[in-house]
């Protein structure tokens, strides 16, 4: 491949039809439902990385490692908090981790080297450098308030991953039905390595996902090939389900990862980390219990909407 003929930022709104790789709109995630940090601030520095990470042949899992160190760097800053150069140093790190997360997976998408095995690393990795950062605060917490604030931060952290797999599910079921990418979240992954955790992490997504199990009864027979839609019926009902479902997930993304990040520095520089942890245990576990309810409610909507005129005999969609 010519490294030359790869577009420039400067002109990425034209792609010529003979363009090794696509432009950069083409790599980044779903515009419609994507969060505002994300769309303003991460996501165009990650872009910008991304086309000279692949003209440098860099990998994507290289670059999901590489957030990961930034990741560890931020929580060897959060655990000496003894000053706020300290605190805003996490930050920073944090905020590399943030870019290089949102890297890799262009990257990925740019250079077709997706793999199952790279997105449970790229999981992996966002795990680790939280769990970094909590284990450095429960540190400095724990010389404050005592040994008992390893239990909160503990619980707080099964919260974070139950709320992002919640969260993540309602991106992969908006990209699935609504622009039929990727595979529907409900699907067990197939055996690969790290399928293991993959699955773990596919069965707490399915617990958040409200009516899901009915929607895809309802929706799955609309789309298949076999009753007789042409692609005009699907480009309609894909454009209902967009237009339905694109508020419900930019509402989910109260629980992305960015909003814990500034939230933990806010709290930290504060100097009142236990208040985060309470935070994220307490009122973002009730958001996401409000958040599931209202998703419930837009399901059954759809479900009873002309779009699937054929009801799913699912009771929970009753």
């Amino acid at each position: 491949m010519n490294m030359d003929s790869l577009p420039s930022l400067e002109n990425r709104t034209v792609r010529s039809s003979a363009a090794p790789w696509p432009a950069p709109g083409g790599v980044r995630r779903t515009s419609e439902i994507e969060e505002a940090t994300n769309r303003h601030l991460i996501h165009p520095v990650s872009t910008w990385l991304t086309y000279r990470f692949a003209r440098l042949g860099v990998a994507p899992n290289t670059v999901s490692l590489t957030g990961m160190a930034a990741g560890l760097f931020a929580g060897f800053c959060y655990a000496h908090d003894s000053s706020r150069l300290w605190i805003w140093a996490g930050l920073a790190f944090m905020l590399v981790w943030h870019v290089m997360d949102g890297a890799d997976g262009q990257l990925a998408r740019l250079t077709g080297r997706q793999s199952a095995s790279g997105k449970v690393l790229d999981g992996i990795c966002d795990y680790v450098t939280f769990i970094a950062v909590y284990v450095g605060l429960a540190l400095v917490m724990s010389r404050k308030d005592g040994a008992w604030v390893w239990g909160l931060v503990a619980f707080s952290g099964l919260c974070h991953a139950l709320q992002s797999a919640a969260y993540e599910f309602q991106r992969q079921e908006y990209d699935y039905w609504g622009h039929g990418r990727g595979a529907s979240p409900l699907a067990l992954p197939a055996a690969h390595a790290g399928g293991a955790l993959h699955a773990v992490y596919a069965r707490a997504q399915r617990m958040f996902s409200g009516h899901a199990a009915a929607l895809h009864a309802a929706l799955g027979p609309r789309l298949d090939p076999g009753t007789g839609n042409g692609p005009e019926q699907e480009a309609w009902l894909r454009a209902r389900y967009r237009a339905t479902f694109a508020p419900v997930v930019r509402r989910w993304s109260v629980l992305c990862a960015n909003y814990r990040t500034f939230g933990l520095f806010a709290f930290t520089v504060l100097g009142i980390p236990l208040g985060y942890f309470l935070f994220e245990s307490v009122v973002l576990s009730a958001v996401l219990a409000f958040l599931i309810q209202r998703l419930q409610k837009t399901q059954d909507r759809f479900i009873r909407s002309d779009a699937c005129p054929v009801r799913s005999r699912d009771p929970a969609a009753r």
